[in-house]
């Protein structure tokens, strides 16, 4: 089918879907409609064994929700919603999905790019859940998976300042794990697990990451070293969705 706000382009064994809105690639209504739909054709093409989501242009990945667009409908819940559905899909979806981050990524955007299972970042862009310096919130998720990512400390202050978090920091705290210097060293890189991966050992990885992380649940531990006893708490109770959930090791001894 045509696309409108997005390119579709099938390349070797991969597919690239490039955000077409400029001059911010931001978000519509039709925007997500369309990423859902170019989502469906590629699922469903033996051919294709991962998928590559960038920004048109070197400068903007997507600067979120075009708040003219978006926020003018009848329905903004309906809005929320179906947005919430499309980054979600990219999250469980069955081949292996790369945010090649070629400009920022802000608000949205940065959501969408959370919900990738790989995020490679020019060294000259920036990530960002941006809402709160518009007074509201992230829409689709990044409340759930920053915390989820770079942990509920950080992700905090994050949220709250609405900072743009440049590449160096986005790569030390994990949000975004590699970097690449320019926008076609992030698209070759981009381009490995199309090359790698096998996709039924790749679907059953992620599954089993993801099931891991829905039955996670704190439970404490006691433990005795000569006569001093200890207490390992396995898991910090984060306020997160129950499907985000993150797992660490926490002992009142440091250890």
């Amino acid at each position: 089918m045509p696309y409108e706000t997005l390119i579709l382009a099938r390349e070797e064994s991969f597919a690239v879907i490039t955000l077409n809105r400029p001059p911010a690639n931001a978000i519509s209504v039709d925007l997500m409609r369309e990423l859902n739909a170019a989502l469906s054709d590629v699922e469903s093409d033996p051919a294709v064994r991962s998928v590559i989501i960038t920004g048109a242009g070197d400068r903007i990945f997507c600067a979120g929700a075009d708040l003219g667009s978006a926020f003018s409908g009848p329905d903004v819940v309906s809005f929320i919603r179906f947005g919430n559905s499309v980054v979600r899909r990219i999250e469980r979806f069955p081949k292996p999905v790369v945010a090649a981050i070629n400009g920022h990524a802000l608000g949205g955007g940065c959501e969408i790019a959370m919900g990738c299972h790989i995020r490679i970042l020019k060294e000259s862009a920036r990530m960002g859940q941006t809402e709160s310096n518009l007074g509201i919130i992230p829409g689709y998720g990044g409340t759930q998976r920053l915390p989820r990512l770079v942990g509920r400390g950080l992700a905090l202050e994050h949220l709250i300042l609405g900072t743009q978090i440049p590449a160096a920091e986005c790569y030390r705290s994990r949000s975004a794990p590699s970097s690449a210097r320019s926008r076609p060293r992030t698209r070759a890189r981009a381009s490995r697990p199309s090359s790698r991966s096998v996709p039924p050992s790749s679907r059953a990885t992620r599954a089993m990451i993801r099931a891991h992380l829905l039955r996670w649940r704190p439970r404490p531990h006691a433990q005795r070293t000569g006569s001093t006893p200890r207490v390992r708490l396995s898991g910090a109770a984060l306020p997160l969705d129950p499907s985000h959930r993150s797992s660490q090791s926490v002992s009142p001894t440091g250890n």
